[in-house]
Formats: structure tokens, C-alpha cells, sequence
């Protein structure tokens, strides 16, 4: 009787399972811009049973299980009108659905805090990237809350920054890279990480991701505050031709043509060229002569969701003069003006030419394959002067670094969504290297820019192979996790040839670096998220090789805790607080070729991020950043780290119809910071509004820019430097700084075809 229930019971079971599975079907869909056919990667697609999903890399995405019957898909992308696209399930078959999405202009109320793929950050980008008007690339990467740069050597030298209580120098602690290739260079001549981005144009992009910590397993060495990754366009909807003129001598021109532009069926490809040549005097009392060519060629070819290829040549050279950083004391006495310098032979010039070839292809069983390959060419030439005649009372303390790199890698990954244990999980498994090969990297004294006597003089070979791999996992509709694994192999070798080495020496080592991330989404309104990781920076061959038992990798150890909510339509908000520790490192002063040791330090902060959209037309942003930094294992006097900002606020008011003209008000304020460790020499802090208005006129647009509305006398770069000047008898440590620039109004025109 027991045995003959069982059965029973069993079939029952069976045949209700079977039921079950039998009544569903699953939906397949390719969203894409209607306009240009582009695959779009991470749109939002909500069905009425509560689920969301994302399309992949490739523009498609795959609903499984769905229960049969008529369902409304309501398809969202930021910049793309929201669209409800009728479907109907049918047992055991797959709906197959194809989708055009139109552009739109910013509506924040279509906005979803509940995106399984885009962090609350990326969301934060996309928003940013729309509504922000972009003069240069560095207008761009403020965009990240609480980045601050500053410019101290002419313009052509790249920009130092400020995130998370890190000075981080030209970029040894955020990784930067366009369209998957590196900008940071390792063991560079000035600084470790140094990132110059001003090869990127700033009319070719077309979006960037960006996250603060060391969280996301793809970025690897020198994302410890955080990445930020640029992505030019794959197509341009017409061509353009501009022309800029403002004061300091400004002039810019830029244009962009499309070469190939064609379509058949679901074929699209696309190659066209960028241009832009840049002059400026600068406001300097010695003209700064500042020169910028850049050109971009691009080809894009995209057979539907199946398969992409992209290949990219770009060329940048620059060359330019500079005043330096000016000792307060000298500005005081009348010495000079705050204008002025001391030593006006500063500047340099510098050139990149970049090559890359990128291939997607989506596999039959469901994985979509990614190859890169890329090449960078890289000259760097620049010549410096920070402590004027401390060292040289007679030919002063003038330094030229120069090198000249080969820069190659491959980028390589699998993805595939699928499922585990029943719940739908995304499976990416990454793995590549880097190899940077430096030839004559070189540290000499130099008078006018007359080289003299060598300090420092070498070849530089370093690699970095590696392998990560993520799973990222839905648990129901509220939970999600996302664990990161990342394993990297780094090998040093420097040859000094100042003292004739003929081979070189080498060290290796290895990192790994885990990574989780876990979001709860109670509400379509309202998502918590957690995320602790930890991440590294490689430092200085040259310091590695001659510090053999300290530590040459140190990490950094992270936790950050946040909350991103609606509480209306329109208002949109993402707070979080996050901790930092930072191991011990030896950092190579490129400018005295020693080394100094930063020790332990740990920084804490609170991030808030606001984005209200007062009507159709009308947005308002406001970014607020506290943070506290100190140096580990010193006394409490002396902890203070330099440089780091303890409070900074951007944000504005910007108008963006639908048709018309658009205009923005923005403002940055940093408050003064510790300029040494014992907080007895402090920075200015100030407060600079900015503001643009674009008016277009059938086939023109005309802009307007100025900065610095309200003229204020500020401070961009400042440091605590000793030094000594040609008649000062012993020298003084004081505030050296380069000014920021006075009231500056440029105008545009743009003819669109």
C-alpha cells in the first residue's frame, strides 16, 4: 500500500512539474538605435511578472521560463524614449523580438534604481554625460563626483587629481583607459601611472563608466580610488565642421566627416575621421605658445547581435611653455606678479599614437567572445624647475625627463548569461597582458633647456599577465551578487645604462585581489547596495629593483556601503559612506630620482549625489564629498595626509529642451586643505562658476563659454616646496603655486551636414 502511494505521489509530482515547464516559452530579443542600427548594451527591459533584465554586450537579451500568455515589455535606455513593446508567449517556443529605440532628450523620470546590470554610479555617468556641457576631456572626467584636477605645467602636461582623499599625483591610484586601451603609463619619467588624456577629442565621445574602489575584477592595476573608461564613438549621425576663438589667444578647430557610411539588412558599418587642432598664448605673462593636433579614425562594421569588429588609429602631438609654480613669497614682495615666473623655460612636448582591433562574436552556445589587440607609440619631453636655485645658486635647479615607449597588450573575455541553481547568473571570464617597453627613461639637469649632467638613465621592461573571472547572480527580483576574482603576474626588469649595464635586472610578483559586491532592491524606487574588495598599484621598476625586500605591490583594502533611491519621479539620490587602507608603499620622486616612503594610511568618507529634474526642461545637480585622511603607525600631530581635500561640492542648473537652445551654470568649491603632515602650512580653498549656452539654427550652432564668472584670484596647483631664489641666502618652505586662470569667455560655431 506504502509502495503503491509513493508511486502515486511521484507521477502527480511528475506530471505537475511537467505541466509546469510545459506552460512556459521564453522571449529573445536585439534592441538597437533606430537611426544608426547600433546595438545598445545594458537597455532595461521590465516585464509585468517583476523581472528586469539587460541586454548584453551585443545588444540582445533572453527571458526564460516566462508563463504563457500576452505580455507589455516596457524597454528604457537613458537618452531613448521609454517604449512598451506588446509580446506573446507561446508554450515551448522562443519569441523572437526586434526593437528600435528613439532618441530622446533626458527624462529622469524614466529612470529605474532597480538596473541589475548598471551600478548606481553608471547610472549617475549616463546621466552626467547628457547634461553637462564638455569643452576638453578633462571636463569629462570631473564628471566623476569628487574628482578635482589641477593644471600646473602650461596645459600640455597632464592634469594632477584629487579623489578620495588621494593626491593622486598625475594618476597613480585611478585607472584610465579609452576604448580598452591603457593611458596610464607604468614607471613613467615624471610619475608612476602617468595618465595624459589629452589625445582623447572631446566631441568623439560617446559615453564613459566610471566607479569609485577597487571593485570591478576587469580593471586591475592602479584602480584602488577608483577607473573611470572612455568609449568614443562606433558612429557619428553626421558631419561637422567647428570653429572656437577666446581670449589668451584661443583658437580651435574641429572637424568630422564620415568616409564610409553604409546599410544593408541587419549589416551596418561606419568609418569616418575626427580632427582637431588646438593654439593657445595663455593667460601667462610668458605666452605659454601651447599647440594640439589630434586626429581619429575609426571603423566600426556590425552584423546584428551576432558580431562586431572595430578598428582604431589615432595620432596626438603637443607642444607648449610654461611658467611653473611661483613661491608665494615672490608674488608678496613684488617680485613678481601672480602672473609671473621665475623660471619661464618650463613646458615640453609630448606624442601618442594609438592603434587597436577589437573583436565580439556571439557563439552558438550563448557565449560572446572578445579579442583586443592594441598598440601605443609613445614620446614624452619635458622640463621642469621647482625649487629655482636651491641646489645650483648659479645655473639653478632646471630637470628634463624624457623617454620613449613601445606600449602593446591584448584584452581578452567570455561572457555568457545562463543560470545556476535555477536563478539567472552572468558568467565573465577575463584574461590578458600589458607589456610596456621604455627606452631611455632618463632624469638630467638641464639649464635653458640645455641638457647638462645626467641623474638618472635607463631602459624599463615590465609585463602584466592576467587572468579574473566573475559570477554575478539574481536571487529572485531583490537580491543580487556579483563575487570577482583577479590574479595578476608582474615582471620588472630595469638595465641603468649610466653605469654601462649590459643586462637587466629583474624581479617578479604576484597579486590577487577578491572582490563582492551585493545589491537589494526592496522597491522599483529604492536599491541598498555593499560592495568590499581589494585592489592594488604596481610601484616604480626602479624603485622595486632597488627596494628588493619591501613590499612592491601594496593593496588597498575597501568597503563601501550605499543607498540609491526616487523618492519622486524626477529626484534621484545615491549616498554612501566607504572606508579605504592603504599598505605601505616606496613611491619614485621622478622629479629627484630617490624615493620616499608614503607609509599606511587610511582614508573614510560620505559620497551624496543628487539629480532633480525640476520640469521638462530644467535639471539640477549637486555633488557633496567629505572625507578624512591619515596617515597609520605616526603620531596624531604629524597624521595628516597632503593635499587631501576634506570637503568638496560641484553641481548646477542646466537647461535642456527638446528643440532650442540649451545653457548651463555650474560651480566647483574645494575648501583648504593640509599642505604638509603636521597641518601648519594649508592650501587655498575656492569657489569658481562656469557657464555655457548653446543656441542651434537649422543647420549651425552657435556656443558660448566662459569660466571663472565671478573672476576670482584662486589657486589651481599648490604645494608645500622648499626653495631657494637667486639672492636668498638659505632657503624658505612655503606655498608654491600656479595661478588659476582669470575670466575667460570663448565663442564657437558648428555647421552640421
Amino acid at each position: 500500500m506504502a509502495t503503491a502511494l509513493r508511486t502515486i505521489l511521484s507521477i502527480l509530482i511528475l506530471s505537475i512539474y511537467c505541466s509546469s515547464f510545459a506552460q512556459t516559452g521564453e522571449i529573445i530579443g536585439w534592441i538597437r538605435d533606430n537611426e544608426s542600427k547600433e546595438a545598445l548594451s545594458g537597455a532595461s527591459i521590465a516585464l509585468a511578472d517583476g523581472r528586469n533584465e539587460h541586454t548584453d554586450d551585443l545588444g540582445r537579451f533572453r527571458i526564460n521560463t516566462v508563463a504563457t500568455g500576452k505580455y507589455e515589455m516596457v524597454i528604457s535606455y537613458i537618452g531613448y524614449r521609454t517604449t512598451i513593446v506588446p509580446v506573446e508567449v507561446r508554450e515551448k517556443e522562443k519569441t523572437e523580438v526586434l526593437i528600435d529605440l528613439f532618441r530622446a532628450n533626458l527624462d529622469l523620470r524614466e529612470i529605474r534604481v532597480n538596473s541589475r546590470k548598471q551600478s548606481a554610479l553608471q547610472t549617475i555617468s549616463a546621466v552626467d554625460i547628457m547634461l553637462r556641457p564638455v569643452n576638453t576631456s578633462q571636463d569629462v572626467l570631473r564628471i566623476v563626483p569628487g574628482l578635482f584636477l589641477a593644471q600646473h605645467a602650461g596645459g600640455g602636461k597632464a592634469e594632477q587629481i584629487f579623489l578620495r582623499g588621494f593626491d593622486i599625483d598625475h594618476g597613480t591610484d585611478i585607472r584610465l583607459s579609452v576604448d580598452g586601451i591603457p593611458v596610464n603609463m607604468v614607471s613613467h619619467a615624471h610619475g608612476q601611472g602617468y595618465a595624459d588624456l589629452h589625445f582623447l577629442i572631446p566631441e568623439t565621445i560617446e559615453k564613459l563608466q566610471f566607479d569609485k574602489g577597487p571593485y570591478q575584477s576587469d580593471q586591475g592595476n592602479q584602480a584602488t580610488a577608483g577607473f573611470v573608461a572612455f568609449k568614443t564613438r562606433d558612429f557619428i549621425r553626421e558631419n561637422l565642421l567647428k570653429a572656437e576663438a577666446g581670449r589668451f589667444g584661443l583658437k580651435r578647430y574641429y572637424g568630422q566627416l564620415k568616409v564610409i557610411d553604409k546599410e544593408r539588412g541587419e549589416t551596418r558599418q561606419q568609418f569616418y575621421i575626427a580632427s582637431e587642432y588646438a593654439r593657445n598664448k595663455g593667460y601667462f605673462e610668458s605666452p605659454q605658445d601651447f599647440h594640439r593636433f589630434n586626429v581619429l579614425g575609426k571603423y566600426h562594421l556590425q552584423q546584428g547581435n551576432k558580431r562586431q569588429l572595430t578598428i582604431l588609429a589615432s595620432a596626438f602631438d603637443s607642444k607648449w611653455f610654461a611658467s611653473g609654480q611661483i613661491p608665494d613669497r615672490a608674488v608678496q614682495s613684488g617680485l613678481i606678479s601672480r602672473f609671473g615666473a621665475i623660471d619661464d623655460t618650463e613646458g615640453g612636448n609630448t606624442s601618442r599614437i594609438n592603434t587597436s582591433l577589437q573583436y565580439q562574436h556571439r557563439w552558438n552556445s550563448g557565449w560572446i567572445s572578445s579579442d583586443q589587440i592594441y598598440y601605443t607609440r609613445y614620446h614624452f619631453n619635458l622640463f621642469s624647475n621647482f625649487t629655482f636655485f636651491l641646489n645650483d645658486p648659479v645655473d639653478g635647479d632646471g630637470i628634463n625627463q624624457r623617454e620613449s615607449r613601445d606600449l602593446f597588450g591584448y584584452n581578452g573575455s567570455l561572457v555568457r548569461q545562463g543560470q545556476l541553481a535555477g536563478k539567472p547568473s552572468t558568467t565573465r571570464i577575463g584574461y590578458g597582458f600589458r607589456a610596456d617597453r621604455v627606452h631611455d627613461i632618463e632624469l638630467t639637469k638641464s639649464v635653458l633647456r640645455r641638457k647638462t649632467d645626467p641623474i638618472q638613465r635607463g631602459d624599463v621592461r615590465e609585463n602584466d599577465i592576467f587572468i579574473y573571472g566573475e559570477k554575478d547572480i539574481r536571487l529572485g527580483n531583490r537580491v543580487q551578487i556579483k563575487a570577482g576574482l583577479r590574479f595578476d603576474q608582474l615582471q620588472f626588469a630595469y638595465r641603468n645604462t649610466l653605469t654601462n649595464e649590459t643586462n637587466y635586472r629583474k624581479q617578479a610578483r604576484a597579486t590577487l585581489n577578491p572582490s563582492l559586491r551585493i545589491q537589494y532592491t526592496p522597491s522599483a524606487g529604492l536599491r541598498l547596495y555593499g560592495n568590499v574588495g581589494t585592489g592594488f598599484h604596481s610601484n616604480d621598476t626602479r624603485v622595486i629593483l632597488d627596494n628588493l625586500a619591501r613590499e612592491i605591490l601594496p593593496k588597498v583594502y575597501a568597503v563601501d556601503a550605499g543607498v540609491e533611491l526616487k523618492p519622486t519621479r524626477g529626484l534621484l539620490i545615491h549616498a554612501a559612506s566607504w572606508y579605504l587602507m592603504s599598505e605601505q608603499e616606496f613611491v619614485y620622486v621622478g622629479d629627484e630620482g630617490i624615493i620616499e616612503p608614503g607609509g599606511r594610511t587610511q582614508r573614510m568618507g560620505l559620497d551624496l549625489m543628487i539629480r532633480y529634474q525640476m520640469n521638462n526642461w530644467l535639471f539640477a545637480d549637486m555633488d557633496l564629498n567629505l572625507t578624512r585622511a591619515r596617515s597609520l603607525g605616526v603620531a596624531k600631530e604629524e597624521a595628516y595626509v597632503p593635499l587631501a581635500a576634506a570637503f568638496t561640492s560641484s553641481g548646477g542648473l542646466s537647461i535642456k529642451p527638446e528643440k532650442g537652445p540649451t545653457a548651463s551654470l555650474r560651480y566647483r568649491w574645494i575648501t583648504s586643505r593640509p599642505a604638509n603632515e603636521f597641518n601648519s602650512v594649508r592650501t587655498e580653498g575656492y569657489f569658481l562658476l562656469d557657464a555655457v549656452l548653446s543656441y542651434p539654427w537649422k543647420k549651425l550652432e552657435f556656443n558660448l563659454s566662459a569660466e571663472n564668472l565671478l573672476d576670482a584670484d584662486w589657486r589651481e596647483a599648490q604645494f608645500d616646496t622648499e626653495s631657494r631664489l637667486r639672492n636668498e641666502t638659505t632657503p624658505v618652505s612655503e606655498i608654491h603655486y600656479t595661478p588659476g586662470m582669470s575670466f575667460f569667455i570663448k565663442a564657437g560655431i558648428s555647421l552640421r551636414f
